[in-house]
């Protein structure tokens, strides 16, 4: 059975921890978001990819990213020489910056850079990027528009968000191997990531939404709101500023002409008619993640609701 799942950062990674438990890792294929990459003291960070690896490797930090119990001596001393440190990089997460830009720089693509890290980290899934392309995330704000890192967390994602743009879409190509991913699986999960920031900018890259729209497979995706606030992260505030629903069922209006199924948290049991009413099939479930065994519970809900197992 092949799956692939569209991936952002946390919540996307602590779904595949529990999907790489639920079936066998070498049949999954995630693919990241890009639009957070940036240069940072001019080595290439890709938060989401790297979010993943550390997660599926038992590595991840206390709050989902970067290294468990890593250690701030780089980042101590760039504040001893003058530089803010506004966004934390620490030891052993700095190594893994360090060797993907240098082979990025070597001209070799980020497709080929990730999958070799996810296999030196022990990782048996395919790991793609959506895009080798530049393809930045900008927030637009009533002040004008910010880099998604700027936005997110140099300002602690407290800006009123009254946009979302991609400026590198239009001349990106999706890497090698998206498009069969999405065309040709048995199973494509959208994860719990956020709609606007995490998924939007895999769908906008040229051919990608349409390969989601026409693909033969069922097409199941989870509900990162739950209760009509967001699991982690900005989505929910996005939702209100972005004129929609902050619900459920808003963020299943998102993905309507998308997807097959909807899976929804248990709190949220009213919404199931109306998401229904919108074409799709709705699943209630647990839906928090809070633990190892939640996270298996809900990866195997979901292939069950695709019919996939």
């Amino acid at each position: 059975m092949r799956i692939t799942v569209l991936a952002g950062g946390v919540g996307a990674a602590g779904f595949l921890e529990g999907l790489c438990r639920a079936a066998d890792p070498a049949d999954i294929t995630a693919i990241c978001n890009v639009g957070d990459d940036f240069e940072w003291h001019g080595l290439h960070v890709s938060p989401d990819i790297d979010t993943v690896i550390y997660t599926l490797a038992g590595l991840e930090g206390e709050l989902g990213w970067g290294v468990r119990g890593d250690t701030l001596a780089a980042l101590g001393e760039l504040a001893e020489l003058g530089e803010e440190p506004w966004f934390q990089i620490g030891d052993r997460d700095l190594a893994t910056h360090v060797w993907r830009t240098e082979r990025l720089r070597a001209g070799r693509p980020l497709s080929e850079v990730t999958a070799d890290l996810a296999r030196l980290r022990g990782l048996a899934l395919a790991l793609l990027p959506a895009t080798d392309d530049a393809h930045p995330t900008v927030v637009v704000t009533p002040d004008g528009p910010l880099d998604f890192q700027d936005y997110f967390v140099r300002g602690r994602a407290s800006a009123e968000v009254v946009g979302v743009e991609f400026p590198g879409a239009g001349p990106a190509a999706p890497a090698p191997g998206v498009l069969d991913a999405i065309s040709e699986p048995d199973v494509v999960i959208v994860a719990p990531s956020n709609p606007f920031v995490s998924i939007d900018p895999i769908l906008v890259v040229p051919g990608v939404r349409d390969a989601l729209r026409d693909t033969s497979a069922p097409v199941v995706a989870v509900s990162p709101i739950v209760g009509g606030e967001a699991v982690k992260g900005p989505a929910a505030a996005m939702m209100q500023t972005l004129g929609h629903e902050v619900s459920a069922l808003g963020v299943a209006r998102l993905y309507t002409g998308l997807v097959d199924v909807f899976v929804l948290d248990e709190v949220d049991r009213a919404l199931s008619e109306a998401v229904e009413d919108l074409g799709m099939r709705a699943v209630v479930t647990d839906t928090m993640m809070t633990s190892a065994d939640r996270r298996l519970a809900l990866a195997s809900t979901v292939l069950d609701a695709a019919g996939g197992r």
